[in-house]
């Protein structure tokens, strides 16, 4: 049996807490029928969700995720009207570990809000440090307060899952096999995730690592990766001081590569060799890719551990 499935029975005494509002602990039934025609649908604030949702609920649930792509949906703020939309939802799957900032601003029903971290917040961790800075559409942020990729651990991604089952079951009981064949598919995809990336660092995480960005927690933890973070963006060259504080994390911690979320532009790339670090790309999968789907996304990522990790 796969270290995931012992999760789910590590997880079982607190299953009722993983259909839960925002706000709560205690379980909701949400039994108010919010589309006319019957149509089940579900809204999620980001891809990770989506996708685990679309694999448990199948052609029985339409699940929406409405964040541009050019975008971070941790730091996206959606329209009033596209927050109409989740208002209208029969379901609001939440991340929890603090994901979605727009949340705290908008009035949702709380008996639709599915967080489906709450089972495992005893597992969250937090950023070493905040620091605030400016990337793409959303605009100045701040990497401070509860790690939120929790998803990057394939065991916490099929938590997640099992609690969506959870909140389907109730929603809508008289489809109850279903969803649970639909959990039982993805959680054996995950399981084999999880072995394929524990392969790929073949228990040589003690070697240095660099990040372009503090988005690695829950994998480095999960792998005992020997991980450091900076606060780089791909399409953005660093200034000098900006280097000159690199060279002197090289000098403390001399790692050969460094996990990108999308490949940097040519100019670091080429510093970076120059350096001696390769870049490589592991796309943290926050939103939905170009091509493919979760799971493909992070079979690439495998492949880059395993790039990393293989000398």
């Amino acid at each position: 049996m796969g270290r995931i499935r012992r999760d789910w029975r590590w997880g079982a005494a607190m299953a009722a807490l993983a259909v839960t509002a925002c706000s709560g602990g205690e379980t909701r039934q949400a039994a108010d029928t919010v589309a006319d025609d019957g149509e089940r649908v579900v809204y999620t604030v980001n891809y990770p969700l989506q996708y685990f949702a679309q694999r448990i609920g199948g052609d029985l649930v339409r699940v929406e995720f409405p964040a541009p792509a050019d975008v971070d949906p941790a730091f996206w703020t959606p329209d009033a009207e596209v927050v109409g939309e989740y208002q209208d939802a029969d379901l609001i799957l939440l991340n929890g570990a603090g994901y979605a900032k727009w949340l705290s601003r908008f009035t949702l029903p709380e008996s639709r809000l599915v967080n489906t971290s709450a089972g495992f917040e005893d597992r969250f961790m937090s950023m070493d440090e905040a620091v605030t800075h400016t990337h793409g559409p959303a605009g100045a942020h701040s990497h401070e307060g509860t790690a939120f990729t929790t998803w990057l651990d394939p065991g916490l991604a099929a938590l997640h899952a099992q609690a969506i089952r959870d909140a389907f079951v109730t929603r809508w009981p008289e489809h109850a096999a279903a969803f649970e064949e639909g959990f039982l598919a993805l959680a054996a995809d995950l399981d084999t995730l999880d072995m394929e990336l524990e392969a790929a660092v073949a228990g040589r995480g003690d070697r240095p690592l660099l990040a372009s960005h503090p988005v690695y927690q829950y994998l480095a933890r999960r792998y005992e990766l020997h991980l450091e973070s900076v606060q780089w963006e791909p399409e953005e060259v660093p200034t000098p001081a900006m280097w000159r504080d690199f060279r002197r994390l090289l000098g403390d911690h001399p790692a050969r590569w460094m996990l990108w979320e999308g490949a940097p532009v040519e100019e670091t790339a080429a510093e970076l060799r120059q350096l001696g670090v390769e870049p490589v790309v592991f796309d943290q999968c926050g939103n939905a890719p170009d091509e493919g789907d979760y799971l493909s996304v992070m079979r690439e990522n495998t492949a880059s551990l395993a790039r990393v990790y293989g000398e």
